[in-house]
C-alpha cells in the first residue's frame, strides 16, 4: 500500500491517494496516519481511490473510523475514483449509504 497526503488550506481539504491494497497487514498503519493528518489539521477528506486494487474488512473499519472521527468536527469524506468491483463490496455491506462514493469511470 502506498499512501500520499497533501491539504488544500484554500478549500480546508485533505488529499489522500491510496494505492495496493488495504488488508489485515496494513490497515493499522492507514488509520494511525489518516487520524493523525485528521488531528494535524482539521479538515474534509477526499480519498483518491483509483490505485487501489483490493480492500478487505480490516480496511473498510479504517475508513469507518476516520469518517467518525471526521463528522466529531463536523466535516466531511468523500471517496473518489474507486473501481466498480471494489464499489460492490461498498454495496453488499450497506456502506454505500453511509459513505460519498463516486466510481472509477475504467
Amino acid at each position: 500500500m502506498d499512501v500520499k497526503e497533501r491539504f488544500d488550506e484554500d478549500q480546508n481539504v485533505w488529499y489522500i491517494t491510496l494505492d495496493g491494497e488495504i488488508d489485515i497487514y496494513n490497515a493499522p498503519e492507514l488509520k494511525d496516519k489518516i487520524h493523525k493528518l485528521i488531528e494535524q489539521q482539521q479538515g474534509d477528506l477526499i480519498l483518491n481511490c483509483e490505485g487501489l486494487s483490493y480492500i478487505d474488512s480490516t480496511g473498510l473499519g479504517v475508513l469507518i473510523s476516520s469518517l467518525k472521527k471526521i463528522k466529531k468536527y463536523g466535516g466531511d469524506m468523500r471517496i473518489v475514483g474507486i473501481r466498480p468491483y471494489i464499489y460492490k463490496i461498498f454495496t453488499i455491506t450497506g456502506l454505500d449509504k453511509i459513505f460519498s462514493i463516486e466510481v472509477s469511470k475504467a
